[in-house]
């Protein structure tokens, strides 16, 4: 039996060099390819490839929050992030989703196969490179669940105003929230709180 894989990739021409280098692979079949986070889910669940290979910066959603929603639903299939950034909020997310893969995506491809062929063993793969990344970028996510959701929202270009209506709280909450989260950066205003936490990979 073949290793049914599903790529998700918002470039086209490396989510096309990587399908065809795994084609190569006997014991590899790339069942589907998609182009953003929210077609990386549906052809998840009308698929359910053995392993997804998920970018981690794609349009609509990221891949770590498909792979948080392949956690959320329970899908069976095993998640692998492949990523050009050693952010240790990044790492961190990945971790909580329960990912079994977090490799760079310059890695050679005999090293992707193998790495594919031992998530499905039950293993866990991880470049070093990453782990030693996340390691000297020191420090966990200070930020709350719903802190990140606000700043995600106001690095989106919502106001104050907008933000209280998404999330269906008031505008004083919000404030409080946003100073709060640049108490915690130590950032002098939302540009900054936003500009630190994506360079962190917190939201």
């Amino acid at each position: 039996m073949s290793i049914k894989v599903l790529i998700a990739e918002d470039q086209r021409m490396l989510r096309g060099a990587l399908a065809s280098l795994l084609d190569f692979e006997d014991d590899i079949d790339v069942i589907g390819q998609a182009g953003d986070g929210e077609e990386a889910l549906s052809q998840i669940a009308i698929h359910q490839p053995d392993v997804c290979l998920l970018d981690i910066e794609m349009p609509v959603r990221s891949g770590l929050e498909v792979a948080e929603e392949v956690k959320r639903r329970g899908y069976a299939s095993r998640v692998i992030i492949l990523t050009t950034f050693a952010r240790p909020g990044y790492f961190e997310r990945a971790v909580q989703a329960g990912v079994q893969g977090y490799l760079l995506k310059d890695e050679p491809s005999e090293r992707l196969a193998e790495a594919i062929r031992r998530v499905m063993d039950g293993r866990r793969e991880v470049s070093p490179e990453l782990v030693f990344g996340t390691l000297s970028g020191a420090g966990a996510n200070p930020l709350t669940e719903r802190e990140r959701e606000v700043l995600r929202l106001a690095a989106d270009g919502n106001s104050s105003n907008d933000i209280a209506a998404k999330l269906h709280l008031s505008y004083g909450t919000v404030r409080n929230y946003m100073s709060e989260i640049l108490r915690k950066l130590n950032a002098k205003n939302r540009i900054e709180a936003i500009s630190l936490a994506e360079e962190k990979g917190w939201i």
